[in-house]
């Protein structure tokens, strides 16, 4: 199996995702540069976060039109799965592999501390090494992380269990303490959080490694 941690002017949590990947897990895992179309014939494709160029006007919202997003919206469209972390979130919302919009947070200030996430479904590639309703310690570092959507499509997130995570205390005014969600298809996965900065005991908390063993439980089991 085979990671690929796409690489944004600006990204500066992508070497982090990469660390996670490769020297905690122990998997394969490769830099893509984002001009490139290619996707290094990886299993993973994760977003990472970071700072994209064009995030004045909006986050996400140029880094869309870089060329390595349109061979990833063909592999999520495909059933490839597809991981954004923070940056990476706002990057699949604005190029529509997921619903809805992060806005400023609510305080209008940028919001760095460890947080406590809520799972809510085991139902995906992302969260099945996790049992629902169990509490993950992991941190998060945005301005631009309040998820927002309307009534319609919050309500069929939580029908269809497509909210994979939610804040216990939520940090930034997300509607319904959302902080992370999945796409119809359950193989693209959007969060604000950064589970790859709590993968060993340095680093305060090791709870985001049910995220990335997930992957390569889920990618294991497809091989077989």
């Amino acid at each position: 199996m085979k990671f690929g941690v796409v690489v944004f002017p600006g990204s500066n949590r992508d070497h982090d995702a990469w660390y996670a990947v490769s020297r905690t897990l122990g998997q394969d895992c490769e830099l893509l540069w984002h001009d490139s179309e290619s996707l290094g014939n990886c299993d993973v494709i994760i977003l990472p976060g970071g700072f994209s160029y064009g995030d004045y006007l909006r986050c996400g919202a140029i880094a869309k039109f870089s060329p390595v997003m349109k061979s990833v919206k063909k592999f999520a469209h495909d059933g490839g799965l597809v991981f954004g972390i923070c940056n990476g979130f706002q990057i699949l919302v604005e190029s529509g592999l997921l619903p809805g919009a992060l806005l400023r947070n609510r305080s209008l200030k940028f919001v760095c501390k460890e947080v406590e996430l809520r799972v809510g479904t085991a139902d995906s590639p992302f969260t099945r090494e996790a049992s629902p309703g169990s509490i993950l310690r992991v941190p998060v570092a945005h301005g631009d992380g309040c998820y927002f959507a309307d009534e319609r499509t919050l309500d069929q997130l939580e029908a269809e269990d497509r909210v994979a995570f939610r804040y216990v205390e939520n940090p930034n005014g997300s509607l319904r303490d959302v902080a992370g969600i999945l796409n119809e298809g359950r193989n693209v996965l959007g969060m604000m959080p950064h589970p790859e900065d709590a993968v060993e005991p340095l680093m305060g908390s090791q709870d985001g490694l049910v995220i990335f063993r997930s992957l390569a439980g889920a990618l294991a089991g497809a091989g077989k």
